[in-house]
């Protein structure tokens, strides 16, 4: 099992000092949040890039370029694979409020993250937190 997925963080959200609904305080993983649920770690996902979308990281190429900088990761790999995996073209301006969007795109990053394809009921339910608990 890949750590994202032991650490209920499918995006392997940093930790920081920003903090989440459902995050486990403290965080046993030393660099990694960990969350109670999956959903709530899909949660966090869709928070964050939805925060990065008010700060002008608009695109899907842009949110991935912050999300998973090049000095650690294969960011143009993901990026086309994020858009491959959604349908979402990498320089669309998707509207980070809309699930017929980004429950395509965080199912997808969650693939490129765990090596796995995402449980759509745990990325389905995270979107509801989601709305229920918009930041």
């Amino acid at each position: 099992m890949t750590r994202g997925l032991r650490n209920c963080n499918p995006g392997n959200i940093r930790k920081s000092k920003t903090k989440y609904l459902g995050e486990i305080i403290p965080s046993r993983d030393p660099a990694f949040k960990q969350f109670r649920t999956m959903a709530w770690g899909y949660r966090a996902m869709f928070v964050v890039l939805d925060s990065y979308s008010r700060k002008g990281y608009r695109s899907i190429r842009k949110m991935i370029l912050r999300y998973a900088p090049p000095i650690e990761n294969y960011t143009e790999n993901y990026i086309r694979c994020v858009a491959e995996l959604s349908g979402v073209e990498a320089d669309a301006l998707p509207d980070t409020r809309d699930r017929a969007t980004m429950v395509p795109v965080v199912a997808a990053m969650s693939r490129v993250e765990n090596g796995r394809p995402a449980v759509m009921t745990d990325v389905e339910e995270g979107w509801r937190l989601f709305i229920i608990h918009k930041p």
